[in-house]
């Protein structure tokens, strides 16, 4: 008995199949006349095929936007990091081109002083509190730095060594507070003057050439180099121009104001020049507090 029934339930699904496909061949056919039921029936499954693909089209569409999202600004970072690459070498190449100038233009002033020894250095140490006063350079004694002896650029005269150790020394610039920082000097003309950078004017940015007797007549632009008679600075380095002079207040003498030829506030490559004639101190000897 179960037999029959088992096999009475083949029967109906093999008979359930066969009228299943055969409606399906026979609603694949073209024809012109269609009935209710049938265009009633692929209405309802095109509503639904619509309900559904709308949302799915949407959900598609979003994980597609986020891809491309994610793209971009994978893309962007790449940009990014290498926009800072370009910048950091750009400054790379800016500041190699102003160290080259400078280098260029030290080897330029070096062949003008074959009858001084200069010895290159380098700035490595400025105080804030003291930038237009001190810095410290990497050379020392033991290459031949000694306190008293000139400090230039390829500009210019710009300060003096006041110490030195072993491997370094520290600068006077020519612009320090310090009143005894005196440098004999030549105001170059049809007569040369001689008098003595005596301090520094902060507003004015200018150093003050004082001592000029009051007979003396001293000209704009006239340019002002060391004198070397004292014996410690070698003769002829440049420190400026004057742009103006004016009377003490009891008429004797005259104050010259002058432009520096250096830029004490930019220094990186400078140096220390070594009198070959005259020394300008022996490492036992007492530090000189201004030159006469």
């Amino acid at each position: 008995m179960p037999q029959f029934f088992m096999n009475k339930r083949l029967i109906i699904l093999l008979v359930s199949i066969i009228v299943l496909v055969a409606l399906v061949g026979y609603s694949l056919r073209e024809r012109e006349n269609i009935s209710w039921p049938e265009q009633f029936v692929k209405d309802i499954v095109g509503f639904g095929q619509s309900i559904v693909s709308k949302p799915v089209s949407s959900v598609s569409g979003f994980f597609e936007d986020l891809d491309n999202l994610q793209n971009t600004y994978t893309e962007n970072e790449k940009l990014k990091s290498r926009l800072e690459e370009l910048v950091q070498l750009e400054i790379k190449v800016e500041d190699l081109a102003k160290e080259n100038e400078k280098l260029r233009d030290i080897v330029g002033k070096e062949e003008n002083l074959r009858e001084y020894n200069p010895i290159h250095a380098t700035v490595i140490a400025r105080n804030p509190d003291q930038w237009q006063d001190l810095l410290i350079i990497n050379r020392g004694e033991n290459h031949g730095v000694y306190p008293n002896m000139a400090v230039i650029t390829s500009k210019g005269l710009i300060g003096k060594v006041k110490s030195a150790t072993n491997f370094s020394a520290t600068v006077e610039l020519l612009s320090a507070k310090n009143s005894n920082n005196r440098v004999s000097v030549t105001i170059q003309g049809e007569k040369d003057i001689f008098a003595f950078v005596e301090g520094f004017d902060k507003e004015k940015k200018k150093l003050m050439v004082k001592r000029i007797p009051y007979d003396m007549k001293v000209k704009k632009g006239s340019i002002v180099a060391t004198s070397g008679l004292g014996g410690v600075f070698p003769k002829n380095l440049p420190v400026g121009k004057v742009t103006e002079v004016i009377p003490d207040q009891y008429g004797l003498t005259q104050t010259a104001y002058v432009e520096p030829t250096a830029d004490y506030y930019d220094l990186e490559h400078v140096m220390v020049v070594e009198r070959t004639m005259t020394k300008a101190k022996e490492p036992n000897t007492a530090n000189k507090e201004e030159e006469e």
